[in-house]
């Protein structure tokens, strides 16, 4: 005779790492382009206003990315607890510890970066793209150290710790970790300044994403 509890939870233990899948797709989905808008408009020299700011639909494209950020931390914010509920009981409190404190930090630095890079355009749009010198280059030298240093400094403790779980438990592939392992490296100890960086973290929350939901569709059959 089938014992019902065991009935009810099979669902939720299968739903979980779908749900997980799901929302780091859209995470990475979301983020990535918020980093390529910024590529594609902002110079890369924190220093230098540049003739973009004068252009109004620049302006419009940094704000579009902007109001996509609250976005990325509640999908970040989702996966993060989808994962958790699949440790379950194994959870180590050492790993967990810094599995959370690293993810929100991640998702805190990105908000206060998006809200201080909101204030800046905003203040260059009152100023018909040429705001106060000194306090565009504070906010421009703030944001940069958020988004270029901290915030991916976080992320690559998130995605050391992340592998870590994955290896003890299996909860995805084992290359997929040992990709996290290195892209966690990598975003630990390069330089700030290499274009692009920062879609490494994205591309690896998306490729751990995915083998999740393959996974899960695995078991279940």
């Amino acid at each position: 005779m089938t014992n019902p509890a065991t009935h009810d939870l099979a669902p939720k233990a299968l739903q979980t790492p779908r749900a997980a899948g799901l929302a780091g797709v859209l995470f990475a989905v979301l983020f990535g382009v918020v980093v390529f808008l910024f590529h594609k408009v902002v110079p890369a020299n924190p220093d230098a206003a540049g003739g973009w700011l004068t252009n109004a639909g620049n302006r419009r494209d940094i704000q579009f990315s902007l109001s996509l950020v609250p976005f990325c931390g509640i999908f970040f914010l989702w996966f993060m607890g989808a994962v958790r509920a699949r440790v379950g009981k194994s959870e180590d409190k050492f790993l967990a510890t810094i599995f959370l404190g690293s993810g929100l930090l991640f998702v805190a630095m990105m908000f206060a970066f998006s809200a201080l890079f909101g204030a800046l355009i905003g203040l260059a749009g009152l100023h018909n793209g040429h705001p106060p010198l000194a306090a565009w280059q504070l906010g421009r030298e703030t944001t940069f150290n958020l988004a270029s240093i901290y915030s991916v400094r976080m992320g690559a403790v998130f995605m050391i710790t992340s592998s870590t779980i994955a290896f003890r438990l299996r909860i995805h592939s084992r290359v997929v970790a040992g990709v996290g392992y290195a892209a966690g490296l990598l975003l630990l100890f390069a330089s700030p300044s290499i274009p692009w960086l920062q879609l490494v973290f994205p591309f690896w929350v998306l490729l751990v994403s995915i083998n999740i939901v393959i996974l899960s569709y695995r078991r279940a059959d």
